[in-house]
Formats: structure tokens, sequence, C-alpha cells
């Protein structure tokens, strides 16, 4: 019996014990997997706030460890799960991270350079792979740059996108394709928005008429950034006149060596009395590095005289006062001059006294509208009156010379000279008078050119010599100006929509001849376009539904090479012409009624910006694209139109008048 209450005993105090164990262990575990979540967290928040990561939200739950939060990309939350990784257990980890939804990708720019030179061409850029209906394609554009530079390979470094071409893209490329057949040494960049040329011009007039060809021809819309220079021209005799008298402050010529000459010269000029505004030719040929230095001397010689006439000729300086200028003055302001010339200089410097008329001692030419030439008054001897003769019919034309003169042997020294010079600055002119008197020789008249006023000083300037007068009065008219008066792309393509829209051009049926009614309208057209040489204007044909497909097709294109070939016939540049049949693919009417098909038989002439097609390549060799904004269409009969324009009207110029 006491042994069993014992054993009974022992059994009863276990229990507890293993419970107070249970508990305690229960406290342990607990313990640990609150010290492990504790320490996991602080680890992996400090290594991502180390690594800059502080998006991440970290929460530890016993072994596990939960990542939040946003990236703001896909390699970000592999970078944060990498580094996480490194540092705990990758088992442990639960990935809760979200990434930044992407957003759209922005489409690239597309942009071409094109550049020309007497090697080739070469294209750079990124173009779209698929362009709009009509556009112009990497193939397209390289085809284009080979037709200019037949038999050099054109050097492709284009690329190509997939994506859709901005608006205007295929307008801006077309107008860049035609300024790089214009300019055959240019760099042409061109954008959605935006053309860029950069080209050498030959001459001072080509730079002109290129510029305004491109800004005629720019398409609405469109900004272009022109830098077209030219070579400067040389100067002989390198010629500068100025004159300050009761008219104002004056240059008849004015030359300079470089942009800063021609600053100092305007600069001294401004001070003198000139009105702002006036411009000097910077040019080859200049005798003196100082030539600014020693022009803006004697420009402040004329202005302290107040009435005088200076002129440059190469290194000799002539100085003529007016009849106001005392004597004391003119002999205080030359000795200044003197001193301030550079030493390379020679002034001649007058004061002219007042004396008697020398008598009636002239000789005069006047030149007619017509360019006929009569030359009157006095000749030292016959030698003199043959070589005026002749001069005179070599330059105005054998049978336009009427020679009325007489002779006299006591003419002044030099008269001869006086004479041709005279003579030769005439030449310059449209129509004019010339007066040689011994004092002074006078031309007086209208030019089609900018440059015939100063051209005329220097004729006279290096011709008479230094210290003999002249004077020059020329006015410039611009609508004798072959350049000015040139009509513009937009007047001419509406002469030709008014030539076109008041007849048809109808054919024979079934066949590709123009009816006798419809040769009218191309003589019309004809005289039009012989004053718009080189006019980029596709003519297109158009057909009704009736007949085949390739049939339609085909007599079209007969068609519009009809009328490019009865064009060229009378003697129009056709060079900028393409002839296009498109069939029955663009109808402008039902093809089901007469009245539908007869609209829908058409010559339609539309004007183009590409350039004109090489010299000598026919219109037949012109692809048959798909027609253009307005497309062209001829079928059987054809009824031309031109894409709207309105014509510009160039109001008459007002002639200014200069005198020397």
């Amino acid at each position: 019996m006491p042994k069993r209450l014992l054993r009974l005993s022992s059994t009863l105090l276990a229990a507890p014990a293993f419970a107070a164990a249970g508990v305690v262990m229960l406290v342990v575990a607990f313990l640990s997997a609150l010290v492990i979540e504790m320490r996991s967290d602080a680890v992996v928040s400090s290594g991502l706030q180390a690594a800059g990561m502080d998006w991440v939200t970290v929460a530890s739950d016993g072994l596990q460890v939960h990542l939040a939060g946003t990236a703001p990309d896909e390699r970000a939350r592999f970078r944060a799960l990498n580094l996480v990784g490194t540092l705990v257990d990758s088992s442990r980890i639960r990935d809760s991270l979200e990434v930044t939804p992407a957003s759209a990708l922005a489409a690239p720019r597309f942009s071409v350079e094109m550049l020309r030179n007497d090697d080739g061409i070469q294209l750079i850029g990124l173009l779209p792979e698929q362009p709009e209906a009509g556009g112009i394609d990497e193939a397209a554009l390289v085809a284009a740059a080979e037709a200019m530079t037949p038999g050099i390979e054109v050097d492709n470094l284009l690329e190509a996108a997939a994506w859709p071409a901005p608006e205007a893209w295929n307008d801006a490329l077309t107008f860049g394709i035609e300024a790089l057949k214009m300019l055959k040494r240019s760099k042409v960049s061109v954008a959605a928005d935006r053309v860029e040329v950069t080209a050498i011009a030959e001459s001072a007039a080509e730079k002109r008429q290129l510029e305004a060809a491109l800004n005629a021809r720019r398409p609405e819309g469109l900004r272009l950034v022109l830098e077209i220079s030219a070579p400067r021209p040389v100067l002989t005799p390198f010629t500068l006149r100025f004159i300050k008298d009761d008219q104002g402050a004056r240059f008849d010529a004015c030359a300079a060596d470089s942009e800063r000459a021609r600053l100092t010269i305007l600069r001294a000029a401004e001070a003198a009395g000139l009105p702002a505004g006036a411009d000097c030719t910077i040019g080859l040929g200049v005798p003196t590095p100082r030539w600014a230095e020693g022009v803006a001397a004697g420009i402040k010689a004329v202005a302290e005289l107040g009435n005088a006439t200076l002129t440059f000729s190469d290194a000799d300086v002539s100085l003529l006062a007016g009849d106001s200028v005392a004597q004391g003055d003119f002999d205080r302001v030359v000795g200044e001059l003197r001193a301030a010339l550079p030493p390379v200089f020679s002034l001649d410097a007058q004061l002219p006294k007042k004396e008697a008329a020398q008598g009636p001692a002239e000789f005069t030419a006047k030149l007619t509208p017509e360019g006929r030439v009569e030359l009157r008054g006095r000749l030292t001897d016959e030698a003199q009156q043959a070589a005026v003769d002749a001069f005179a019919r070599a330059s105005f034309g054998a049978s336009k010379v009427y020679v009325a003169t007489r002779l006299d042997p006591d003419l002044p020294d030099g008269w001869p000279i006086r004479v041709l010079a005279g003579l030769e600055a005439l030449a310059v002119l449209h129509d004019g008078n010339l007066l040689v008197r011994a004092d002074t020789v006078e031309v007086k008249g209208v030019a089609g050119s900018l440059d015939a006023r100063a051209r005329v000083t220097q004729i006279l300037s290096g011709k008479l010599g230094q210290g003999q007068t002249f004077r020059v009065d020329v006015t410039y008219d611009e609508e004798l100006d072959p350049f000015a008066a040139l009509p513009t792309p937009e007047e001419c393509a509406a002469e030709v929509k008014a030539v076109v829209s008041a007849q048809k051009i109808t054919f024979t049926p079934g066949s590709a001849e123009i009816s006798s009614d419809s040769l009218p309208v191309i003589a019309k057209l004809a005289e039009v376009l012989k004053d718009c040489p080189a006019l980029p204007m596709e003519i297109a044909g158009h057909t009704d539904a009736q007949g085949s497909e390739s049939g339609n097709k085909a007599l079209s294109q007969a068609r519009a090479e009809a009328v490019l070939l009865a064009l060229q016939g009378r003697r129009v540049d056709v060079s900028g012409m393409t002839a296009v049949g498109y069939g029955e693919g663009v109808p402008i009417a039902d093809n089901g009624t007469e009245e539908g098909r007869e609209a829908n038989r058409r010559i339609e002439f539309v004007p183009k910006l590409a350039a004109a097609a090489p010299a000598g390549e026919t219109a037949a060799a012109a692809p048959a694209a798909a027609p253009a904004a307005e497309g062209p269409d001829f079928s059987g009969d054809t009824s031309p139109s031109v894409a709207p324009t309105e014509k510009t009207i160039r109001p008459k110029p007002r002639p200014e008048t200069q005198d020397g």
C-alpha cells in the first residue's frame, strides 16, 4: 500500500512538470520567432535603404519576408528581389512588388539630310517605313537621287521605322528633293515642319534667282531656312564714288573687301549725312588692305566741305569740290586728307574756278528703247570717227547705229577716250543718253539691272582716269529685269488652268490623236508655257470605265504623252513635265451615265512641287504612280484642270533716280 501511494504521487508530479516545460518551450519559440522577424526586417530594410530602394516596404511574418511597393520599372523590381535574396534565403521571400505601367512610346523624329556635290549624293536619316498613300519611301528617295547624278552611285545611309509619317512629312520631303535638284552643291535637311537649305551659287544673280524660286515653291505652312552663298565678284577697277551736294549724300558706287570694311565705310557715310539702309558691294580686287581706312578719310573730307564729289578708282583718289567751297576750307581739308590717306593712295584734288563757258563743243549719243543708237556732235578726226563708228556697231548692232557727227581738230585733249568710255557705259543701259563735254561726261537712262549704276560708274572711273569729272543718273526698272519679269510658278499654273478650263482637249474616238478642234487649245497652252521654263507639271490622262482596265490605262497614257509631245513640238520646255495615264482609276463622275462618262474622259494639268525631270527624259519614262492630291486622269475626251492657285499681281515699280 505505501509503495502504491508513492508511485501515484510521482505520476501526479510529472504532469505539471511537463506542462511547465511546454509553456517554457512555447515562450522560447515565440521569442525566437520574434527575434528572427526583427533581425530579418532590420537586415533587409537596411540593405534596401543602402541601395537607394526606398520604394520597397518590408514586413516579416515568422520566417517569411514580405516585399511590397511599386517599382519604377521591371529592371528595378528585379534588382530589389536579387538584393533581398542575398540577405535572406530566397525561399523565405514573398514577392508582392508591382511595376509602374509603361507609358506609350513616343514616335521617333523623322528627318533626312541630303548632301550633294560633284562627287555624288549622300542620304542620311530616318524615314517612315510605310509612308502615306502616294508618299515617298526609301526606294523612291534613292531613285530620285540617282536620277540627279547618272552613273554615280548614291551613298545610302537611310534607316526606316515602323511608324506612320507625321502630317506634312511628304510635302516637306518632296520640296527637299526639288531643292536638291536645283542646287548642285548643297545640303538639304528635311523635317516635317522645317527644311533647311545650305548651298553655293555661281553668282549673286543666280543666288537671287534660286532664293526666289525656292520661296515661290515652298509648301504652305513649311518653314524654310535658306543660306545660299555666292562667290565675291571681282571688281575692276575697285571703285567707290561718294557725293554730297544740295540733293544730299549718296553713293554712285560702293565697294569693300570685307564685311568689316563695309561697316566702316557705311558708318562714315552715315556720319556724313547718308540715309540709313545703303549697301556696299563686297568684292575682290582691292588695291590695299587699308582700303576702308582711306575711304573713311575721304568721306570725312567730303562731309567737311559740304559740297564735293569723291572718287576712288583702285589707288587713284579724286576730290572735286563744289562751287560753294571757299579756298581756305578747301586747302585745309585737302591737307588733312593727304595726311590721313594711307601711302598707297594718290590724291588729285580740284576746286573749279568760275570761268566763261568753253563753247558748244560736245558729243551726244541717244539709245532708244528699241536699241537704236544715234551719234551726233564733234569728233577730232576721221580716225576717231571710224573708231567710234566701229565700237558703236560692235556694242549695239551694225544695223542699229546712226552716225551724224562732224570733225573738229581743236577739241580738248582726251576727247576720244571720253567718247569711247561714255559709249561703253551707255551700252550697259536699256535706253538713255550720253553727253560728252570738255569738263564732264554725263550718262543718263534706264536699266533692267540693279548693278547697272555701279557698273557705269566703274567704267567711267576706270576709263577717264584720276581727276576727271562725270555724272551718272541711272534708274532701275523692274519690268526690264529679265529675272523679275519671269512669271511665278503660281501665275503659270493659273494661266494654264484658265486656258484648259475654257475648252476641253478632245481626241479622235478610240485613239490618241488630238482632234482638230483642240489644236487651238494646245497652241494657247504653248504660248503660256513658253514664258514658264521647266514648269513642274504632270499631264494626267483619264478615261471612263468602258472597256478593259488595262486598255483604258494604256489609252490614257498614250493621250497624255500625245499632249506632251504636241507642246514639245511647239518649242515648249517640257523638261519639268511628266505624262501619266490613270485609266479609269480616278473618276470624277458616275460612269453609269453618258454625262458622267464624258466628264471622266479628260486631261488634267496638275502642278507638282517635285522638280522637273532631267533634260532628255521622255514622258513615257514617268512611272504611272498614284495620282496626287488632285489626281489627273484622261480617257477618251479630256478636260484638263489645274489645282487652284491665286495669281500674284505685281505692282509696277516706282523707279529710283540717283545722280552721280
